[in-house]
């Protein structure tokens, strides 16, 4: 849900204990990374439409289970969609940080996501307040508290689904933004920031006490982390301590993911996740991104994962709420099937975030980044 453009290495911090020709990043744009953040949408969209019950089962009529009874499984999995992400924004975290200044880092942060969140609770909140569509709207009060991105920690209901998603992302750019963009990024103090929370998200977890977990955030953590750990190694690939970093990262958020996600075979369960097959989906967002950053993957430098890439963020906000009311609208008004009922919501959510790239995004977010970065 962030760019994906590499810094030129004349802005990197240099790396004293490594080679200089070893530890600067081509320049070059990590289209492959914008291909995958669009996967790991798509499979949080399949969840959110086939995967699970709660509302879902009211836009299609009956549970999904019988909707997509070969599929649903399948599409149970896709909630991992968010680990993935998670390992995305460590490695692009890191990478935009690396050699800006707090207040340039701030406003990076802020002009990315503000723009596109902003209209999509308009819209929501609007969709909503329709009287044909047959879902509650928060109250004005509720909306606007919405705006500010709080309304999870704060308790309020929320407009967006997804929106619990952010608030984890925003603590990480808190925490990476203390600890590593104010003193000035360098290996050694981004390899220090990652065993240490990393040590003290371990002792969260042991500890149980609540301020603890909203702070060091023990079950996404690891992904954050590992993330880092892998820019390290794109910086340099010889990297050891970069290395044991997505080790022990990967090692701790497998077990995160099937504590959380895992449960015993039940018949009256909607589906049966495997432990294999979770702990396989984990392993895949690391080495997919460890291939990136190797990379492996420079071949796949096709204009169109470009775009793909701008459309995910605007996607993930809007696809969830507004995809329940386009199911609706063609599976019980309209009669149309299961399958292409499915694939018409992909893809009418994607001309939405479309829209929204090209109309929202790409006027506000240069202006407010222009904005913020002037203020003192």
């Amino acid at each position: 849900m962030t760019s994906t453009t590499v810094r030129p290495a004349s802005e990197a911090a240099p790396v004293p204990d490594r080679k200089p020709e070893r530890t600067k990043p081509r320049e070059t744009r990590l289209r492959a990374l914008d291909g995958l953040r669009l996967v790991a949408a798509l499979m949080v969209a399949a969840y959110h439409y086939g995967g699970r019950g709660g509302e879902v089962t009211t836009a299609w009529g009956s549970s999904a289970k019988h909707q997509f009874p070969s599929l649903h499984t399948l599409f149970s999995y896709g909630c991992l969609g968010v680990q993935i992400f998670f390992v995305i924004s460590g490695f692009v975290i890191c990478m935009s940080g690396w050699g800006r200044p707090l207040k340039s880092f701030f406003a990076s942060r802020a002009s990315r996501l503000l723009p596109a969140y902003w209209a999509a609770i308009l819209i929501v909140t609007a969709v909503f307040a329709l009287p044909m569509v047959a879902y509650k709207a928060l109250s004005p009060s509720e909306t606007l508290v919405n705006m500010t991105m709080l309304q999870y920690p704060l308790g309020v209901d929320r407009v967006l689904g997804v929106c619990w998603t952010l608030w984890a992302e925003v603590r990480f750019y808190a925490l990476f933004a203390l600890c590593v963009v104010l003193p000035g990024a360098t290996r050694q103090r981004v390899i220090m920031f990652c065993a240490g929370w990393t040590l003290l998200s371990a002792i969260a977890t042991g500890a149980k006490e609540p301020f603890l977990d909203i702070v060091l955030m023990p079950e996404y953590a690891p992904f954050f982390i590992g993330g880092v750990g892998l820019y390290l190694i794109h910086r340099d690939r010889k990297d050891v301590y970069g290395w044991g970093i997505v080790a022990v990262s990967w090692l701790v958020g497998q077990h995160t993911v099937v504590q959380s996600l895992w449960r015993a075979p039940s018949p009256d369960a909607f589906a049966n996740r495997s432990q294999l097959v979770i702990v396989a989906i984990v392993t895949f967002g690391f080495v997919a991104v460890a291939a990136i950053a190797l990379g492996w993957l420079n071949w796949a430098n096709w204009h169109w994962l470009t775009v793909a890439g701008a459309l995910t963020y605007p996607f993930y906000l809007v696809h969830e709420h507004l995809g329940w009311v386009v199911i609706h609208a063609l599976h019980k008004e309209m009669y149309v099937s299961s399958s292409l009922t499915f694939i018409l919501t992909i893809a009418s959510m994607l001309l939405l975030a479309w829209l929204l790239h090209r109309f929202v995004e790409k006027p506000l977010t240069p202006r407010l980044r222009t904005a913020l970065a002037k203020t003192r």
